[in-house]
């Protein structure tokens, strides 16, 4: 093991120096002639790249390219962006929330901006979490989401991935009668009890499952990032097998499974990790979680995207600031990176996107309609927008395969109105073509502004620090 000795840094210190240098954050919009340019200049600290890429990959930005850069005790990042049309960002309230978020120490964003951008549908932060890891089968979601109602709890939020045969979901809950949070322990466990009757009748002896009820973990963390710390908490990594980089295989044209390499820089103290795979939305965001998670400081990255292959390279150290030479740590990372990218891969199917008044129940009727019409649902996302409920529901068959026509369009007829527009799964392609953008934009009026995936595209540059330094040198201060 090689220990790269730090000095000790007392934490109320780390937060003087945010507070005398607080981050630093340029848009521009004249050094590219077809993306924006976020520069960021900002203190360092555990967790703060995963910040940055969180913001942008919520507000739906297509991240093309990446440059980080944080030794030192200092933070630099650039990021190419534009909207999911190839538009550069133009929009001054867009802009500005960019600006705020990416600040968010420095006050947060005001309220009059994140409802102009119609960011305000986080759940509450008394609102009840229902967090549970299980076997995935067909039905799971319909019968906890009814339960709940049977329980007089109204679901506001509700996100579930699967990946392979796990699942994962969070519901968070409120008080259906009287609204607000649940804080009767009696009802607590009363609940708790009910849905852990639920989930382990469809369980064998010794096979994992978890019902967890809590208030939102850690307060703000991140609903997705949640979900890859549920799933590889169930060790759903262990049963991926993508490739580990090795052989002359790993790199061979046209492959879009997912290739980690991990090699050391012992001059440094480094691990270099290498990641390629095929490119698709929200790619960063599911790296930089599992690195961030697993406990690894980025020092130096670059991210960037060749046709429809992604990759990206990353300088790391764990956040004690050792690396270690054991083939077991690096096999377990080599093995969560695959899962992180995998799990959103694996959740295919037609997308149902959604919309209609909220009320209580109205998850359990949907679901019930899926499940008596042999569908199977592989990710779900709702959430509330005011008095709508909104989101996306991912379908296919009991088996996994591609739904029939003629049970969606039974489905659709049976809902109702609440399924608003009906997406078929494909491969993401860098370059929309004028049909599915034309159906973007009807869809975006239909809902305002619908909570669907980005498009960051990434890939490895050959001249990543020259470059950084160059871009980074011309970082500048918000004009307020």
């Amino acid at each position: 093991m090689e220990i790269i000795y730090r000095p000790y840094i007392d934490p109320e210190f780390e937060c003087l120096i945010e507070r005398i240098y607080p981050p630093w954050v340029c848009i521009d919009n004249d050094s590219c002639k077809d993306c924006t340019l976020v520069k960021v200049d900002s203190a360092n600290k555990h967790g703060i790249l995963l910040e940055m890429v969180q913001v942008l990959t919520d507000l739906d930005l297509v991240i093309s390219k990446s440059y980080i850069s944080s030794d030192g005790g200092w933070f630099m990042d650039v990021f190419h962006v534009t909207d999911q049309l190839g538009n550069k960002i133009t929009d001054e309230s867009l802009i500005l929330y960019i600006q705020q978020a990416l600040c968010a120490s420095r006050g947060g964003i005001s309220k009059e901006v994140r409802l102009r951008q119609g960011r305000n549908v986080t759940p509450g932060l008394k609102d009840l979490a229902l967090e549970m890891t299980s076997k995935d089968r067909p039905g799971l979601v319909s019968e906890i989401s009814a339960v709940l109602v049977e329980l007089g709890c109204n679901i506001t939020t509700a996100v579930a991935w699967t990946h392979g045969t796990r699942a994962a979901s969070i519901f968070y809950v409120e008080d259906g009668l009287e609204g607000g949070p649940i804080t009767d322990p009696i009802r607590l466990a009363h609940v708790q009890e009910q849905l852990e009757n639920v989930v382990k009748a469809h369980h064998e002896e010794g096979e994992k499952w978890s019902v967890r009820l809590t208030t939102p973990a850690g307060g703000h963390t991140h609903k997705e990032r949640r979900l890859h710390q549920l799933m590889y908490a169930d060790e759903d990594y262990e049963s991926c097998r993508g490739c580990d980089g090795s052989g002359s295989s790993a790199h061979k044209k046209g492959c879009d499974r997912t290739h980690v390499n991990i090699e050391s820089c012992k001059e440094k103290g480094y691990w270099i990790v290498n990641v390629r795979s095929r490119d698709r939305p929200k790619l960063l965001f599911d790296t930089v979680c599992a690195l961030t998670d697993l406990q690894y400081v980025v020092f130096h990255a670059v991210v960037a995207s060749r046709g429809t292959l992604a990759d990206q390279e990353y300088f790391v150290r764990h956040k004690d600031g050792y690396t270690s030479n054991k083939e077991s740590e690096r096999h377990k990372l080599t093995l969560c990176l695959i899962a992180a990218i995998e799990r959103r891969i694996s959740q295919q199917g037609l997308r149902l996107d959604l919309c209609a008044k909220n009320r209580m129940g109205l998850l359990s009727d949907i679901t019930r309609v899926f499940r008596e019409n042999g569908l199977s649902m592989s990710r779900i996302e709702i959430g509330t927008r005011g008095e709508r409920a909104v989101g996306s529901i991912y379908v296919t068959d009991a088996s996994g395969d591609e739904v029939n026509p003629n049970a969606v369009e039974l489905v659709r007829k049976e809902i109702g109105e609440s399924i608003i527009a009906v997406h078929k799964s494909h491969k993401w392609a860098p370059q929309a073509s004028s049909s599915s953008r034309t159906s973007h934009k009807i869809h975006n009026r239909r809902i305002e502004e619908e909570e669907e995936e980005d498009r960051p595209r990434f890939s490895l540059g050959s001249l990543v620090w020259s470059h950084l330094e160059r871009l980074s040198s011309s970082f500048g201060a918000i004009k307020s």
